[in-house]
């Protein structure tokens, strides 16, 4: 490094350890509150307990799940938890293969509620009984663009693994199927991306009056 190079730095996540006297609730985490919170939190949770992040998560999470298949370990499973978690979905879950990577999650797996089904027909019958309407998430011939669909309150989105996309008993199964429109060569946008638009959608249908209240760190 030469003499006019500025060093680079790390920025610090979070906070340190909180000032005395320290705040009184139950809700508070007495060793977050001695060591700090490094945690990928909002400002809101900081030196909050996880039991009391996810409780405070289920007063108001969103009406609708996500859902992804997982026959062959899909690397996209821990974006599409992540951003379950960002827009608040009611759960998570995971279709075909238990195991899936959770790098991608950034640890937000802690505070989403995500469940297993082993089969298709599993998933199904569990949506048919909690009354939800499953929404299929692919580029396929007969699917509606996302964009003019008003997505039901209370669904189900549906993704596939990535490369085949949705399996053939998950598009047979669908109440409807809707496409994400591209103008590009590709043929496709991995399954964490696409879920990410899908759940933002269904934010811009139901949510768009709480958008402005909604903290931005």
């Amino acid at each position: 490094m030469t003499d006019d190079e500025e060093p680079i730095t790390t920025p610090t996540v979070g906070v340190g350890p909180h000032p005395q006297p320290w705040p009184t609730g139950d809700h508070f985490d007495p060793e977050l509150l001695a060591e700090g919170d490094r945690r990928n939190v909002v400002d809101r949770y900081r030196y909050w307990s996880r039991e009391a992040i996810v409780a405070d998560l289920d007063r108001t999470r969103n009406p609708f799940h996500v859902a992804i298949e997982n026959w062959e370990h899909d690397f996209n499973i821990g974006t599409v938890v992540r951003n379950a978690n960002a827009f608040q979905a009611a759960a998570v879950h995971i279709i075909g293969k238990r195991r899936w990577n959770r790098r991608g999650a950034m640890v937000t797996d802690r505070y989403q509620h995500v469940h297993h089904h082993p089969t298709v027909d599993g998933f199904v019958d569990w949506a048919q009984s909690a009354e939800l309407t499953v929404v299929g998430i692919d580029n396929l011939p007969g699917s509606v663009p996302i964009e003019t669909t008003l997505l039901p309150e209370r669904c189900v989105l549906v993704f596939g693994q990535e490369g085949p996309g949705l399996s053939d008993a998950v598009r047979e199964a669908a109440d409807c199927t809707c496409s994400i429109a591209q103008f590009g060569s590709t043929r496709s946008i991995n399954a964490g991306v696409a879920s990410g638009i899908a759940m933002h959608t269904w934010i811009v249908r139901h949510r768009l009056d709480q958008i402005a209240d909604q903290p931005s760190t």
